[in-house]
């Protein structure tokens, strides 16, 4: 048995839902996360996700691929690791029920949450840097692009190491994180702009 076939034998779309902080409803509705949902319209059925605003669909493979920006066999593996699946272990005992504890499951949440953000911030990063690269030597260098020289290499390994790191390390990284409110006012910023740029289209389209 391949890994994806493990993975998706032992872990339901619900439970990685959950796991990795969406809020799922009664019926296994969520806001869907992949576009501005007000109102929940994807539904979890146990072995694949679909949506009703925007389309997207899959298995739970594709679900993990898509919140973290990962390949097929990256999301694999990072739901292997995170749902303790060993392919050396027969898959009775893969699917046997694991303890929930709330430490750990609120520790999970907050995880998800740094990555999230610093994903959000690595994808601004990367267009920062292309579209105000300067056209000429004489140019001066808008902070948003030296900005983007100086954070991209750092916040890319940031989230390479929340996604594969021991989890003795990324409970580490999501402590320092979390320090001095450095999250809390990244995702503020990172809020505040794409409002900006939100008003901006409006006018622009006006």
């Amino acid at each position: 048995m391949t890994l994806f076939e493990l993975v998706k034998q032992a872990v339901c779309v619900p439970e990685a839902a959950t796991y990795y902080g969406l809020q799922v409803s009664r019926n296994r509705m969520v806001c869907c996360p992949f576009h501005n949902d007000r109102h929940p319209s994807m539904k979890l059925n146990e072995r694949y996700f679909y949506c009703f605003g925007c389309g997207v669909t899959g298995d739970v493979i594709d679900l993990v691929a898509r919140l973290f920006d990962l390949s097929s066999y990256e999301a694999a593996q990072k739901l292997a690791y995170d749902f303790g699946i060993d392919p050396d272990k027969p898959p009775a005992a893969i699917a046997l029920p694991k303890p929930e504890r709330p430490l750990l499951k609120a520790y999970r949440q907050e995880e998800v949450r740094c990555l999230r953000v610093l994903c959000d911030y690595l994808h601004l990063l990367e267009s920062w840097k292309v579209q105000h690269t300067p056209k000429t030597p004489e140019d001066v260098l808008d902070d948003r692009f030296v900005e983007a020289c100086q954070m991209l290499d750092y916040v890319e390994y940031l989230a390479d190491l929340l996604i594969a790191a021991e989890l003795e390390q990324r409970v580490k990284i999501v402590e320092m994180l979390n320090k001095d409110g450095l999250i809390a006012g990244l995702e503020e910023r990172l809020n505040r702009l794409k409002k900006e740029d939100d008003a901006h289209e409006k006018q622009s389209a006006a």
